[in-house]
């Protein structure tokens, strides 16, 4: 049984080690580019013409309009519309790293933000926001919790 055991916890272990020098790898010289100017895509639930009236941005995406490429087009199975964005110019490999996006400096978290708040308000007509700390006094915990939602909205898949 303890051998089972063992053989299991080395088995997560390097499963988990395996992942993370993945993630972490050096990547080539075109990978940054390539990556850095990927198309971000929402599937919003309402009409092309509703996402794009007069072929203008949401509103969250308009301020960032000089700065993206957009297209919009009917989502598979009519299930609403495509809004997909990218930067026109890649961000420095410096702003694009693991420091640099902890630190709120690669533009690709500025435009996740700003799609993912144009999604919500095509869709409800608001963007939800976490209510304000429960206490008045603000702890070690609270502050971790600040900063990683503050930062959320600008990482992950979309």
């Amino acid at each position: 049984m303890k051998v089972e055991r063992s053989l299991l916890t080395v088995a997560v272990v390097g499963a988990g080690v395996a992942a993370a020098l993945r993630r972490f790898r050096p990547r080539a010289a075109g990978d940054h580019a390539s990556a850095a100017t990927r198309w971000l895509t929402v599937t919003i639930n309402r009409t092309p013409t509703d996402v794009m009236p007069h072929g203008t941005l949401p509103e969250p995406l308009d301020r960032l309009a000089d700065r993206l490429e957009a297209q919009v087009r009917p989502a598979p199975g009519d299930r609403g519309t495509e809004l997909a964005v990218r930067l026109k110019e890649a961000p420095s490999a410096t702003a694009a790293s693991l420091p640099g996006r902890l630190a709120g400096q690669d533009p690709r978290q500025e435009v996740r933000t700003a799609l993912r708040e144009a999604k919500a308000l095509l869709e409800t007509g608001e963007v939800m926001r976490p209510d304000a700390p429960p206490t008045t006094r603000d702890t070690p915990a609270g502050r971790l919790v600040g900063m990683v939602t503050r930062r959320s909205s600008g990482e992950g898949v979309l």
